[in-house]
């Protein structure tokens, strides 16, 4: 549905994106993550034809993206960029009028489609507020829906959560993943990476305008994994149980922490289950054995400095 292929783009002697190869399926919600100035707002604004490649070729559902198909492929897309463009004195409903009329749409099908919207994304009790006095949350909410209204195939996302408070992220939060229960395509960008690893279904890492890694959510993490990291509680004598599993293959560390121990295991020798055999074996009464999950912030430090090859 999104690819790239080979996409560069210069500023002088600036290289924001350099050969960047990126391909999104239909249906996907991709999270876009990377440090600030990595080349993911210039990316986002070359695929919704605000932008032109200095080489490279990127396609939306099979079109090529440039002046020559721009209109068709607008007509696909939705683009809801990282800050709030609003005309002075609008009210919201007269905000979603103009919008759903530079799409074409017209009369009694205008007030559908907008009613419509209103019922996704709970804005119809803000019908006659001013867009400028609107809350930030409540203005990204009306950036979704105002992308909405032709029924896109595809959702551009930058930086949608940029700026909002805890229950504002979580109700953006929401809306996407019904957008994407619905079937659509969504590209995000987004710096709260705990987020994206709840909402999107494959991630791509991106630095110093070059594609570092691709992949699902848990194949980034488990790039990342340099390490397992086990956590075990026993009911008693755990200065034994500590000397124990030092001896245990594979175990190269071992700390006290907070009533129980945290074991450090070589990742290609190291077996979880051989040291709860070991412990159990010598009649120790396991209350914990949880092994310590990599996050998607863990796994962008690591993969972004370099730390894992």
């Amino acid at each position: 549905m999104i690819e790239t292929i080979n996409l560069t783009k210069r500023y002088g002697q600036l290289m924001a994106l350099s050969n960047l190869n990126l391909k999104v399926d239909e249906g996907d919600c991709f999270g876009f993550i990377g440090p600030n100035g990595a080349g993911k707002t210039t990316t986002i604004k070359i695929l919704a034809t605000l932008l032109k490649p200095t080489w490279g070729e990127a396609r939306i559902d099979g079109l090529s993206v440039g002046p020559v198909n721009a209109r068709q492929v607008r007509s696909i897309i939705g683009y809801v960029p990282d800050y709030f463009g609003s005309y002075p004195d609008m009210v919201v409903r007269e905000y979603l009028e103009f919008f759903a009329a530079s799409y074409g749409i017209r009369g009694a099908q205008r007030n559908r489609v907008i009613d419509d919207v209103f019922a996704l994304t709970d804005l119809g009790y803000k019908s006659d507020a001013e867009v400028n006095g609107l809350s930030r949350g409540m203005q990204q909410r009306l950036s979704v829906a105002r992308v909405l209204l032709h029924d896109p195939k595809v959702l551009l996302l930058d930086e949608p959560a940029s700026g909002l408070d805890p229950r504002a992220r979580i109700e953006i939060r929401e809306l996407l993943k019904e957008l994407h229960r619905m079937g659509k395509t969504i590209l995000i960008s987004s710096h709260i990476l705990l987020e994206l690893a709840d909402l999107c279904n494959k991630v791509g890492i991106i630095e110093r305008g070059e594609m570092r890694f691709t992949g699902t959510v848990q194949e980034i993490m488990d790039r990342a994994r340099v390490e397992v990291v086990l956590h075990v509680g026993v009911a008693d004598r755990i200065d034994d149980a500590s000397q124990l599993v030092e001896r245990v293959q594979g175990v190269s560390s071992v700390e006290r922490r907070d009533g129980h121990l945290r074991l450090v295991l070589d990742q290609k020798q190291g077996d979880p289950s051989l040291v709860a055999h070991h412990l159990v074996a010598k009649g120790f009464r396991l209350t914990r054995l949880e092994e310590e999950k990599v996050n998607l912030e863990t796994a962008f430090m690591r993969l972004t400095k370099g730390l894992v090859q």
